[in-house]
């Protein structure tokens, strides 16, 4: 068995080459552009580019898609931040802090914090691809449907943390989201499911439209005509201004360390992902923090927690895909399909059969994650400018790329039907105050909770009880318990400082 040490020199070696050089240059350099336009994200990119993979040695290949990967990610946070507008579902917790912090003048410091989190939270997860690839994935074995049940149960009731203002307003968000997630094909039965006859909806609603309309359509509508909601930006920009205050760099580091700490977790679990990772992490900030009536309002750490989840997630995916042979998404599924074209069967083995690769692979993502920032850091002045082009001239862009970013996922018209429908759904929430991200948080994770809950009544034979019967599922349903206490505990105290200083008033 290859040592650690031994393992980094070959993979240097290899990833080194000017040949991988190039590819992992194109890789993020793509990555990036597809993730600052919304709606396109890393699996257009990736399929578009699939076919190279067979003109191509296998570890070119490889680097180059996953640069696409987690450079899509690393990028998608641009838009997020300038325009609340998600470049990737991964970004869209992003927008919570990262756009009113760019509202009130500081969106250099928003780019460089989600800038720096992607980075030390990639690294962070890098190092453990490195150092526990085996045992992490040993243990994700472990994971079945009563534990994914029970750690995506936990996800929906951490949804309701990060809605700022009503919790109740906020778990109502979640299961509208589960509802908009239901319609569609039943998986077990074949039956359609609430699709009002339409066939467009045979498969279910596309995640694409529903988050760049309740996102990026509603930030048009709610931006046209004010322009206090439109991010300012006095006189010239200087890299002066990219930098947080010296306050701020102090509380940084123990967001970086949970969100990379949650991220890298679920991003080994076949299924979790970025996205569930950044809205995990997101809400334990808001738990954890002092002063949580912060967040909402650009808090610093709930731009650079998020950011060092989903980048983190984004390195461990590739755990269970190279070390198991279970992709995790719909991208990592294109990874394992690029080592089988090329004849390599990943196994916990591949580690010992393909060194080269295994390592090349590795070492090539602490090249990519240097070339980010390479690329990233001069161009925030470029992304802030801008934000000085007069809406007028902005907003019919902005509509242009929503769009083609909404049709070209399955070249479909009545997405765009779909993408305007929640566009106007999303206006009026945020006129109401409800919350938009519980809402995608309930569409992503509602049919995968479904899903496993089935599969578990199948295999208990309908006997709830196994949940907690198994240490697992017992232990994490047990902190799903706590945090509805805690959260009703909070809400009531809330509730009680108003009326106390109401009836301060009234005397």
């Amino acid at each position: 068995m290859m040592s650690l040490f031994d393992g980094i020199v070959l993979g240097l070696t290899t990833a080194l080459s000017w040949i991988n050089l190039i590819y992992c240059f194109v890789g993020v350099l793509i990555g990036t552009v597809t993730g600052v336009l919304p709606g396109i994200g890393a699996i257009t990119a990736i399929s578009m580019l699939f076919p190279l993979t067979y003109h191509l040695d296998t570890i070119p290949a490889l680097i180059m898609l996953a640069g696409i990967w987690y450079g899509s990610t690393f990028g998608g946070a641009i838009t997020s931040i300038l325009l609340n507008m998600p470049g990737t579902p991964a970004n869209a917790v992003t927008c919570l802090d990262g756009h009113p912090m760019a509202k009130e003048g500081r969106p250099g410091v928003a780019l460089f914090l989600a800038i720096f989190g992607s980075f030390s939270g990639g690294c962070i997860g890098i190092v453990l691809i490195m150092t526990l690839s085996p045992g992490i994935a040993e243990f994700g074995l472990k994971f079945s449907a009563f534990e994914y049940f029970a750690l995506i149960t936990l996800g929906l009731v951490a949804a309701t943390v990060i809605s700022q203002g009503s919790a109740i307003k906020g778990l109502a968000m979640v299961m509208m989201g589960i509802a908009f997630g239901t319609v569609g094909m039943d998986v077990y039965t074949g039956g359609f499911r609430f699709n009002f006859g339409l066939l467009e909806l045979a498969e279910g609603i596309s995640l694409v439209p529903l988050a760049m309309g309740i996102f990026g359509m509603a930030e048009l509508m709610y931006t046209a005509g004010r322009s206090d909601a439109r991010p300012k930006i006095d006189g010239k920009f200087s890299m002066r201004q990219m930098l947080p205050e010296r306050h701020e760099f102090r509380k940084l580091g123990l967001p970086i360390l949970r969100g990379s700490a949650i991220g890298s977790f679920l991003g080994a679990l076949p299924g979790a992902g970025p996205a569930i990772a950044a809205y995990m992490a997101y809400a334990v900030e808001v738990r954890v923090a002092k002063n949580p009536e912060r967040f909402g309002k650009g808090a610093p750490e709930g731009i650079i927690a998020p950011e060092a989840a989903n980048n983190a997630a984004d390195q461990t995916a590739f755990i269970p895909t190279l070390t198991l042979g279970i992709p995790g998404s719909p991208t990592m599924a294109l990874m394992l399909a690029a080592l089988l074209v090329a004849g390599i069967a990943p196994g916990p083995s591949l580690i010992s059969d393909e060194p080269e690769l295994f390592w090349g692979l590795i070492m090539s993502f602490w090249i990519g994650s240097i070339f980010l920032v390479i690329l990233n850091l001069p161009l925030i002045s470029v992304w802030v400018k801008l934000l000085s082009v007069p809406y007028p001239y902005l907003a019919p862009a902005i509509l242009m790329f929503l769009c083609i970013g909404t049709y070209s996922v399955s070249n479909a018209p009545f997405d765009l039907w779909l993408m305007f429908g929640f566009g106007l759904m999303g206006y009026v929430m945020r006129v109401l105050g409800f919350p938009a991200a519980p809402m995608l948080l309930g569409f992503v994770l509602g049919p995968l909770m479904e899903e496993h809950f089935r599969r578990a009544m199948l295999i208990a034979r309908g006997d709830p009880m196994v949940f907690l019967e198994r240490p697992m599922s017992a232990t994490i349903l047990g902190l799903t318990a706590l945090l509805l206490v805690m959260t009703a505990v909070s809400t009531l105290r809330r509730l009680a400082r108003r009326k106390a200083a109401r009836d301060e008033v009234a005397q």
